[in-house]
């Protein structure tokens, strides 16, 4: 019975006490349904084209299986300049590389151009190599872990 309220239960009641975390659940919702909302518009598109029911159009699903949105707090104050990702809104955009082997040719790259970066920075989650666009916005290349 215990591992029952651990798992339907206590979840509800920790939102109930952390507001932050009611936020991200009903956001991560949001998220998942426009999500699902893009496959399924996939599947109209093409029917409506073709005539034909095609599961074979994977790039929504990549798509959708690619987009992550989160809602992130930082305890530092923004500093004055233009752009901040300690500001509400965008906090960085990344990309996706298929490897660290390609992170290491984009390193390379940026190198070539001068370009300050913070290096390939290894996580159990995944490789990232960050830097800054001329307006300041934050950007990331990651790598999936091997």
């Amino acid at each position: 019975m215990d591992l029952l309220y651990k798992i339907f239960v206590d979840p509800f009641v920790q939102m109930g006490t952390s507001p932050d975390l009611l936020v991200q659940t009903l956001w991560d919702g949001l998220v998942a349904g426009v999500l699902y909302s893009l496959i399924a518009l996939g599947f109209v598109l093409i029917f409506k084209a073709s005539g034909v029911f095609n599961f074979a159009q994977g790039i929504m699903v990549v798509f959708a299986a690619l987009t992550l949105v989160g809602l992130h707090q930082h305890g530092t104050p923004p500093p004055p300049e233009a752009f901040s990702e300690f500001r509400i809104g965008l906090d960085h955009v990344a990309f996706g590389c298929p490897d660290r082997a390609e992170l290491e040719k984009w390193m390379r790259r940026l190198d070539e151009l001068d370009i300050v970066h913070g290096g390939i920075k290894d996580a159990a989650y995944g490789s990232g190599l960050s830097f800054r666009d001329p307006d300041g916005i934050a950007l990331e290349l990651f790598a999936p872990p091997a």
